[in-house]
């Protein structure tokens, strides 16, 4: 067993959040027992923590925070602890992703990840983290937060048909994936359209890639691999892949098109009921 006194609070965000969680609740002369109670979870969850043996979520951050007066300390730690869990190579792109004015994605294979629902993430993730997918999606998850500020980043997206028929968790699963991405359709930041087969060739069919626009600082693209990333301020390369993603918009369905045909496909292979406008139905 880790001996907290033992942690290096500068290792990791992990590390630093356990010495931190310990040594404020003891100033509070609380039991990790007594604390667990005063949050609704057990002392043991408390000493997983303070070891850095296990991952904390928001919720629990924000209930920390309410229990020891820490003013928002641990709500503010864990969005570092979450980045940490994501793939090394990845949060480079995902720290410069939280920092976008726009960004713009084309994805061949799957939902991007800023629009997955928990459960899609899930039955993604498990496939290459068996032990330790509760983890990544809650580092997914926690990525998704930039579009619920004040001034989010304006996100435009085409998808491929194709991921709209690729039954990622089952029937259930992708329905309220495809459910989820009709609630967004009506966000003035988002605009969601769908490359349909009928497209035939086109300029993205050397797979998925995002580019992000800055206030201030240069264009990035980005792309990656089974287990890489990479990213570029090339000025041919944004140059080339900004007149392909103009490309794939011209040749994508319109917003109002693409939310028929992705409500059509989740009623008619996945079964959820569609209302007369083509929105889910609750």
């Amino acid at each position: 067993m880790v001996n907290i006194r033992d942690l290096d609070p500068s290792a990791s965000p992990l590390d630093y959040y356990g010495f931190e969680l310990r040594r404020l609740r003891e100033d509070a002369k609380l039991k990790q027992g007594q604390l667990g109670e005063i949050i609704y979870c057990t002392g043991s969850l408390i000493g997983q923590i303070e070891t850095a043996r296990k991952v904390p979520t928001r919720d629990f951050s924000e209930r920390l925070d309410a229990a020891l007066g820490a003013d928002g300390h641990f709500s503010r730690l864990v969005g570092l602890v979450l980045r940490s869990q994501l793939p090394t190579w990845f949060q480079a792109y995902a720290q410069m992703e939280a920092k976008a004015a726009f960004i713009s994605t084309f994805q061949s294979q799957l939902v991007y990840g800023l629009l997955q629902t928990k459960a899609y993430a899930k039955a993604l993730l498990t496939v290459e983290y068996p032990d330790g997918a509760n983890e990544v999606v809650a580092a997914r998850m926690e990525r998704q937060r930039i579009l619920a500020r004040e001034v989010p980043p304006v996100l435009l997206v085409v998808l491929d048909e194709a991921l709209l028929h690729r039954n990622v968790g089952g029937r259930e699963v992708m329905g309220e994936q495809l459910a989820h991405l009709l609630t967004l359709v009506d966000r003035p930041w988002i605009q969601i359209q769908v490359l349909p087969f009928s497209a035939g060739e086109h300029s993205g069919m050397t797979g998925s890639f995002t580019l992000l626009r800055f206030e201030g600082d240069p264009d990035l693209f980005y792309t990656e691999s089974y287990d890489s990333g990479r990213m570029t301020a090339n000025p041919p390369v944004i140059r080339e892949r900004s007149v392909g993603y103009a490309r794939l918009q011209a040749a994508a369905l319109s917003p109002e098109e693409s939310a028929l045909l992705i409500a059509r496909v989740m009623e008619e292979r996945y079964g959820h009921q569609c209302g007369p406008d083509g929105r889910a139905v609750a």
